[in-house]
Order: structure tokens, then sequence, then C-alpha cells
């Protein structure tokens, strides 16, 4: 309301018809020629920077947001301890017989929904949280749609990695699942895909 550019069209709508005082009212007929002028500085797509800076500039500003809050990485981290460390005392030391191929196949579905439900929960408020900054940054052609979706996820993905990290590495020698680095790894790939899947589902719930 009080930039140089609003006080010059402030000045300039009642000199082209745009419903001044005594003036007759505005039409879009009206200082067309004035009105569609690009800005300085814009681009043909309409915003004032390349989609990469948008990119940066977002993924920058999303990280410094997950940084400012250490205690909420801590309690994420903390609480997937206590659950693998509990699911691991409850199925502790299994052996291949039929009662422990019965236990490891419940400790897998167990696995799942973990992963499943805590990712889905952690970020059902991302987006609606942050909704009306973005609304205004966005009719402002600050930064399109997708780089701040890409800006946003990508910041909070060491999380959603770690996560699975932490699960796994406590249940797996915990319950005494298939020995050897390889079956290990292939396992925590896996439990990362399931939890950045659940993410990215718990995503898109806060966008509808």
């Amino acid at each position: 309301a009080v930039s140089p550019i609003a006080r010059d069209i402030l000045e300039t709508a009642p000199a082209t018809g745009g419903g001044g005082p005594g003036g007759p009212p505005g039409g879009k007929h009206v200082g067309d020629p004035y009105f569609l002028q690009p800005m300085e500085g814009v681009d043909g797509t309409g915003y004032r920077s390349s989609w990469w800076t948008q990119f940066y500039c977002i993924l920058w500003r999303s990280w410094l947001s997950v940084l400012k809050d250490p205690m909420l990485v801590k309690v994420r981290l903390l609480q997937t301890a206590m659950v693998a460390s509990l699911i691991g005392s409850i199925y502790f030391g299994q052996v291949l017989d039929q009662d422990g191929v019965m236990n490891i196949n419940g400790t897998l579905f167990l696995f799942l929904t973990s992963m499943t439900f805590q990712n889905v929960f952690a970020v059902i408020n991302v987006f609606s949280a942050e909704l009306p900054v973005f609304l205004r940054e966005k009719r402002s052609r600050l930064y399109r749609v997708d780089t701040y979706f890409l800006g946003k996820t990508i910041a909070e993905l060491p999380l959603f990695i770690a996560v699975p990290f932490v699960f796994t590495s406590i249940t797996y020698p915990m319950i005494g699942l298939k020995a050897g680095l390889s079956h290990y790894l292939t396992t925590l790939f896996i439990v990362t895909l399931v939890a950045n899947v659940s993410t990215s589902f718990g995503y898109l719930i806060s966008c509808a």
C-alpha cells in the first residue's frame, strides 16, 4: 500500500478512467496498455527468477525451518527408538522353527504398520499449516507450485531416511533376522521405501 508502485497506480488509475471520483467506472478495456505492461525484472513466465533459483531459495528456507526446531527431530528419533526397542523386546531372539516363522511374519507386519502410520501422521499438517503464507507468496509470483513442493519435501527427506535407519538398526539384530550385511541393507532399503511412500501419502492428505 505504501510502495512507490502502489502510489503510481493510485495516481494513474483515475486518469485512465479506473473508477476515480467523478470519472467513468473502470473496465477491462480502459487503461489496458498501462496495466498489462510487464513489471520490470519479470520474465515471460511471469516470475522474477528462474526455476532453479526458486527451488534453491525454497529448499534453503525449508531446511532452515527444520534446523530451527531440533527438539522435533529429537522427539521423532527418540519415539522411533522406543517403538523399535519395544518390538525388539517382544520378539527377541527368534529361531527358525514353526513358531519362529509365524512370529517373524508378525514382526514384518509391524515393520510396515510402524513406518506407515508414524510417517503419515507426521506430515499430515505440513501444507495446511503453511497455506496462508504459500497463497500470499504464490499470488505475488515469487515461486511456482512445483518448486515449493519439491523444496519442502527434499528439505525433510534426511529425517525420513534417518527414522527407518534407526528403526531397522534396533529391531533387526534384536529379533534375530537373517544375518548378513546384504540382508540387513535389503531390509533397510525396503523399510525406507515404505516410509517415504507413506510420507507422500501424508502429503497427499495434507494437500487435499
